[in-house]
C-alpha cells in the first residue's frame, strides 16, 4: 500500500480525495497546515505528497522548496486555485512534479496520480539497470544513478530531483536530441503544453552547475530548431 501525505486546508476536498486515494490502494496521512505538512514530510517516508498552494502558517511553495532543500525526492503534486501561468511555472520550478488547478475533475486527479506512480516505477527500474551497468562517466563528469550523485572533477554537485533526472537522461543517451516537449513528457511524467521554458530554466541551471565555460557548453548542447542533446564526443 502506498503512503500519501495530503496537505490541504479545504476539508471537503480532503474528504473527497481520501475516498478516491483509498480506491488506489493508498494509505492517507492528512494535515491542514503548511508547517505541519513540512514537519511530517521531513520525518516520514511517503510515496506521494499532495500539497495545496494556499495554506495556513506556511504556503505550499515554501513547503515544497524546504522539502527539496532537505534532499527529499518524494513526488509532489501541487493543488491551487490560482490558474495564472506564472504560478504553474513557479510551482514546477520549486520542485513540484505536477500541478492541478482547482476546480479539477476527479478523473483528472486520478490520472495524474497514476502517472506519477508510473514514472516513479520507471525511474526505479532505470536506476536498477544503471546500477547493474555501473556509473556513467562523461569527461570530468561522474553520474551515479543508484545514489543520485553527480561529481565534476571529484567534487559533488548538488542537483534538484528534476535537474538530476534531466542530466541522467541526456548523459545516458549521448548525441540523441530531445525536443522540449519530449523532455517534459519523460522527466515530468506528464505533457505540459506551453511549459517548454520550464525545460530551458532547468537546462540553464544545470549548465551553471556543471559546465566549465557557459559561453561554450561542453556537456549539454543545443540542437538548434529541436531542443537539447548531450555531447557524444566525450
Amino acid at each position: 500500500m502506498k503512503q500519501v501525505l495530503l496537505v490541504e486546508d479545504d476539508r471537503d476536498i480532503v474528504d473527497l480525495l481520501e475516498i478516491h486515494l483509498k480506491d488506489l490502494e493508498c494509505e492517507l496521512t492528512k494535515t491542514f497546515r503548511g508547517d505541519k505538512g513540512l514537519e511530517m514530510a521531513l520525518k516520514n517516508n511517503y510515496d506521494l505528497i499532495i500539497l495545496d498552494l494556499m495554506l495556513p502558517a506556511m504556503d505550499g511553495m515554501e513547503v515544497c522548496r524546504e522539502i527539496r532543500a532537505a534532499k527529499i525526492n518524494t513526488p509532489i503534486l501541487m493543488l491551487t486555485a490560482r490558474s495564472e501561468e506564472i504560478d504553474k511555472i513557479l510551482g514546477l520550478e520549486s520542485g513540484a512534479d505536477d500541478y492541478l488547478t482547482k476546480p479539477f475533475s476527479i478523473r483528472e486527479f486520478i490520472a495524474r496520480v497514476k502517472a506519477i506512480f508510473r514514472r516513479v516505477q520507471m525511474i526505479k527500474a532505470d536506476q536498477q539497470q544503471a546500477g547493474r551497468q555501473g556509473k556513467i562517466y562523461r569527461g570530468e563528469l561522474e553520474i551515479d544513478a543508484e545514489k543520485r550523485k553527480v561529481c565534476v572533477l571529484g567534487n559533488r554537485i548538488e542537483l534538484t530531483p528534476k535537474e538530476f533526472d534531466l542530466l541522467h537522461l541526456l548523459a545516458n543517451n549521448p548525441g540523441k536530441s530531445y525536443t522540449r516537449d519530449k523532455l517534459l513528457n519523460i522527466v515530468w511524467g506528464y505533457e505540459f503544453n506551453g511549459y517548454e521554458h520550464t525545460v530551458n530554466a532547468h537546462i540553464n541551471r544545470l549548465r551553471n552547475k556543471i559546465e566549465p565555460d557557459l559561453s561554450k557548453p561542453r556537456y549539454i548542447l543545443t540542437t538548434w530548431g529541436v531542443g537539447y542533446r548531450f555531447s557524444d564526443e566525450l
